[in-house]
């Protein structure tokens, strides 16, 4: 059973575990002739990058991808491009007292149970550190979708919202947290040393906004556009909630408020919205308005404070981990959004090629 790929035209599967000696995707149903080498992959993989700030991980992982196959002089084949990120900084003793107990929140009781056996070290599969072969296979799917521009950033962390009146999309890429409002991006670095200080942690939203997606992408029933962006977002480890639009605050609408109204567009041309609630998606077709997408994560599982648990022969035991974890795992996850949202959409412009031509 393949558990480990997405999408139905462009797919991509993931490979490697936290702690081993290297992680990566293959990504198949790719076009040829586009251009691509690792210089154009690269830059998604550095944003995402643990080790940057004080705010994150201090695990220092250079994250160098190589190419293994399905370019060649620079462009790509047709056949499947194999990317390659290795392990370097890896501390699997900091995991020897987790080896027989479950951290709380974590997946290690899950794992546990479906399989029977477990790669500790870092959570294995079920580690963030998985999420960078995502990234890379996102920076290909970039290449697919070169009309779209996809602007994801952090709007909330713990309690603490952005005011969309400060948004300045520059300041997305010049502080450590990808906000765009720059004096909510100084409170937070309080707020998320505190956590980090304190042996905790904190949630965080991300939200990513896509315009460029024209009307038509995407499918009714079984393939809907938002649908799979759900599906995609909640792969994502820490995700517990994801919005298209407005989401949950829909349900206290009126049905004219939640309604998009439209007028002509010019010179007959594409209509005009004059509201979009449904976050550019109706009826699992993509409407030609931006896409809107919001992403809650929940704190990091692992953490220094104590907590009460069970080990593997059901004794009750205190948990507390040890070894380098972000604070805010939601903060890296804002490259992975991004990529994940663009995995999605080069996958419905290819099933719209193919049925609609």
């Amino acid at each position: 059973m393949s558990m480990n790929t997405f999408g139905r035209v462009f797919r991509f599967t993931t490979w490697g575990e936290s702690h081993g000696p290297a992680l990566g995707a293959v990504v198949d149903g790719c076009p040829p002739g586009m251009a691509l080498d690792e210089a154009a992959i690269q830059p998604f993989l550095d944003a995402r990058r643990p080790g940057t700030s004080k705010f994150t991980t201090q695990r220092n992982e250079p994250d160098q991808v190589r190419i293994l196959s399905g370019v060649f002089e620079g462009r790509t084949t047709g056949t499947p491009v194999s990317l390659m990120i290795e392990n370097t900084d890896q501390r699997s003793k900091d995991y020897g007292e987790i080896a027989q107990s479950y951290r709380p929140g974590h997946a290690d009781y899950a794992y546990d149970a479906k399989y029977g056996h477990r790669d500790y070290r870092g959570g294995g599969r079920s580690s963030a550190r998985e999420t960078a072969a995502r990234v890379a296979a996102g920076a290909v799917a970039r290449a697919v979708v070169p009309e779209v521009s996809i602007v994801a950033y952090v709007s909330q962390i713990g309690a603490d919202v952005i005011d969309m009146a400060n948004f300045d999309a520059h300041q997305i890429t010049q502080n450590p947290f990808f906000c765009p409002d720059p004096a909510a991006a100084m409170r937070w670095e309080a707020l998320v040393d505190a956590a980090r200080l304190a042996g905790s942690s904190i949630g965080a939203v991300v939200e990513c906004v896509v315009t460029g997606v024209p009307a038509g992408w995407g499918a009714p029933i079984y393939a809907k556009l938002d649908a799979d962006l759900a599906a995609a977002m909640m792969g994502i480890n820490a995700v517990k909630g994801v919005e298209i639009g407005d989401g949950f605050a829909a349900a206290s609408l009126s049905g004219e408020g939640n309604a998009d109204p439209m007028r002509p567009g010019a010179d007959g041309g594409a209509p005009q919205f004059l509201a979009n609630h449904a976050g550019g998606i109706a009826g699992g077709i993509s409407t030609g308005q931006p896409i809107r997408c919001r992403v809650a994560f929940k704190p990091t599982s692992s953490i220094l404070t104590a907590q009460p648990s069970i080990n593997s022969a059901g004794e009750a035991v205190d948990v507390r981990t040890k070894g380098r974890h972000d604070p805010c795992v939601g903060i890296r996850g804002v490259p992975v959004v991004a990529a994940m949202m663009a995995l999605v959409l080069a996958d419905h412009k290819l099933l719209h090629r193919a049925q609609c031509g």
